[in-house]
């Protein structure tokens, strides 16, 4: 009889034996295949970690989480970092555990929160769900980012911070942005979730402000299938973050910790007003929180996901640049994308912007690349401010939203992730001129 170690081995071999049978069938057909806008990106590694990872059976968080954002923070610089089961939770608790009143000066409902209505949902969401009001600024034509010049009129006596997303990994412009909040003493939350090896002035983006976050969806620079991340270098807010995390529980102790008196040993001696004398650490809540933890299964796929990052940053820039000059001579009708003197993005996607005098619309490509097994997207809301649910939100505008509005109208994007191979560039390409040419 096999022993345990011996049938676990076979499993493995066997997990890699499927890839490899699943790869061969790969197959791209123009005119039949689709040619996805992003995808997961992957081989036998991260096929045998997720299936080692259920062979132990451990159905939370565990070893393997720690040891991706221990891995994770190492890479980014950073101190401290929690992960999450998305990136839009990320979201929340980043905003979160700066509403916290465990930390020194917390943002109170009112307060107002500098970003752009050309947005994700879930990067606006958690300023709305924490009672914070929202002011809007114009973004950048091109560039989709936050407009640093704009910053200075937004700002009132109520303003305690900036959040904004590096749009479609194209840095925004961090050395005016930090001048900025840190003159007026002013949080700074960066969305990295479209971003992850996007480096601004030589610095990665997500390690500038407060806090930090990320997403591991499948269309992102890494995958966990899902999950997100929060990074920060301020233990106090940490603490907050993985509070909100696990429940809003004030201990913060592992879970799965095997000592009976927790890792701090002080689970039984603490007093809290209200409570009685000695009450389970773990059962005190200090924040209202969530449960917003991952699977150690995801993790266990991130862990060889990270390993693959960096050529993952650089078959996204090499594509994108394939895609940016051959689609240069169609710049009468498209505004291309532009990155600023100090970025080195690691696209998500290519932004095309149609020109007001363009002889089509962004209706007739779409449809037309749609119809030719091309995937489009929106540049995310356009203009939040726009679509139902938020039509009744409390909100300041600053200024006008002029290129938020022309990205509502007449801005897509199409796909750069590392499996889009140089054959499905060229199809793409050879596409878009052909239908130029029938205009």
């Amino acid at each position: 009889m096999k022993s345990e170690q011996q049938l676990r081995a076979e499993i493995i071999e066997r997990t890699k034996e499927i890839y490899e049978l699943r790869k061969q069938k790969e197959v791209f057909i123009p005119g039949t295949s689709k040619v996805n806008y992003a995808g997961r990106v992957f081989d036998e590694k991260e096929m045998q970690a997720m299936v080692d990872s259920v062979l132990d059976f451990w159905l939370t968080l565990g070893e393997k989480g720690n040891a991706f954002i221990k891995d994770f923070s190492a890479y980014m610089g950073m101190r401290y970092g929690l992960m999450l089961n998305s990136g839009s939770s990320a979201n929340l608790v980043a905003i979160s555990a700066l509403c916290s009143p465990n930390i020194a000066q917390p943002m109170k409902p009112g307060d107002e929160v500098i970003t752009t209505a050309l947005t994700f949902p879930t990067t606006l969401n958690p300023i709305l769900q924490n009672g914070l009001v929202p002011v809007f600024v114009d973004v950048e034509e091109g560039t989709y980012n936050i407009d640093a010049s704009k910053l200075e009129q937004a700002l009132s006596d109520k303003t305690r911070a900036i959040m904004f997303a590096h749009t479609l990994g194209n840095p925004a412009e961090m050395d005016v942005i930090m001048d900025f909040a840190k003159t007026h003493g002013l949080y700074v939350i960066e969305d990295t979730c479209d971003a992850l090896g996007s480096y601004y002035d030589g610095k990665l983006c997500g390690t500038f402000g407060d806090m930090s976050t990320y997403s591991f969806y499948a269309a992102h620079h890494m995958t966990m299938g899902e999950c997100g991340a929060v990074l920060t270098n301020n233990m106090g807010l940490y603490r907050q973050a993985l509070s909100i995390r696990d429940w809003g529980r004030a201990c913060y102790c592992q879970t799965g910790e095997k000592n009976p008196n927790g890792a701090c040993r002080h689970r039984f001696d603490h007093i809290f007003e209200g409570l009685p004398d000695g009450y389970d650490h773990k059962y005190v809540y200090s924040n209202i929180g969530y449960n917003l933890k991952p699977l150690d299964i995801q993790c266990a796929m991130g862990i060889e996901q990270l390993k693959k990052l960096p050529g993952f940053g650089e078959a996204r820039r090499k594509n994108f640049s394939i895609l940016y000059h051959a689609l240069n001579k169609h710049e009468n009708y498209f505004i291309l994308p532009k990155a600023l003197p100090k970025s080195n993005p690691s696209w998500f996607a290519m932004p095309l912007t149609l020109r007001s005098d363009s002889a089509f619309s962004r209706k007739d490509i779409v449809m037309y690349l749609e119809n030719e097994h091309i995937e489009t997207r929106m540049l995310f809301t356009g203009n939040i401010l726009k679509h139902p649910a938020y039509r009744n939100i409390q909100y300041r505008i600053s200024g006008s939203l002029e290129q938020t509005e022309k990205v509502l109208h007449h801005t897509f994007f199409i796909g750069v992730y590392p499996g889009m191979t140089q054959e499905k560039l060229a199809y793409m390409v050879e596409r878009i001129d052909h239908f130029i040419e029938g205009i």
